[in-house]
């Protein structure tokens, strides 16, 4: 039997610092529908839900043509609002992928490549995105999370901070001569182990670095890594609609 893979699209209308704003127009399209309209041309999905917890967004998608599935308004974060989607889908999937309601620009071979590590006996339980950093002010930027792996491709640990740690150099030249990688947000969950992680209490290294990965990882999940060339282009703030905006203008983006 095929793998069947269900694609869920956290969409909360609240933001504190952007309201409303996966209905925001970029360049005359809403950001939800730039983001659905992408994962629309992924290959290997069976079914795609956006989930919020407003009727705006749920009228909005719907216009779309889009499947929508109404969640707590109440929920910490974009994973527990995939598990409740899960189970309000009405239906049996082996895999869940978490996709970012505010990434308008996703790129559809980036969640291909997520659905390629899936093992025909269904052993991966986690996996998520990477890219080898490039400048070396994205090490010391702590919105950009950097990631060690094994020699699998495994993540060993996350890090707002440079890690791994060059004791003998500078950071300016040891991103010269070292592998760093960052995390692209994107995941794919195994089902079950995605309600598992969805009942663990927060940890200490999530709390310390305020991510929640380090809460599955303490626990003992394993989570695959893919490649990606492709940098995350997420839109948080107006500001960032006006920056995306100009980038689609000047041709940077498509």
């Amino acid at each position: 039997m095929a793998t069947k893979v269900l694609a869920v699209i956290p969409a909360r209308y609240a933001s504190t610092r952007f309201p409303g704003k996966v209905l925001h127009p970029i360049a005359g399209k809403s950001m939800i529908a730039r983001v659905y309209e992408r994962v629309k041309q992924a290959q290997g999905l069976a079914d795609i839900l956006v989930a919020t917890d407003d009727e705006r967004v749920a009228g909005h998608v719907q216009a779309l043509g889009g499947r929508v599935v109404m969640t707590d308004p109440a929920h910490p974060s974009g994973t527990d609002r995939c598990f409740e989607a899960l189970q309000k889908s009405g239906a049996h999937y082996d895999y869940v992928l978490n996709i970012q309601g505010d990434e308008p620009f996703i790129v559809p071979g980036q969640i291909e490549a997520l659905i390629a590590l899936i093992d025909e006996a269904h052993r991966l339980e986690i996996a998520t995105l990477i890219k080898q950093v490039e400048r070396p002010d994205e090490l010391t930027d702590t919105g950009e999370v950097k990631v060690v792996l094994n020699t699998r491709g495994e993540a060993l640990y996350f890090s707002r901070y440079p890690v791994p740690f060059v004791r003998d150099m500078p950071l300016e030249e040891a991103w010269k001569h070292y592998t760093f990688y960052k995390h692209v947000g994107l995941y794919l969950y195994r089902s079950d182990i995605l309600e598992v992680v969805c009942r663990l209490s927060p940890s200490m290294l999530e709390r310390a670095e305020s991510l929640e990965q380090l809460r599955w990882l303490e626990h003992g999940y394993r989570i695959h890594t893919a490649i990606t060339t492709h940098d995350s282009v997420c839109v948080e703030t107006p500001e960032d609609v006006q920056k995306v905006e100009q980038m689609l203008a000047d041709g940077r983006l498509r």
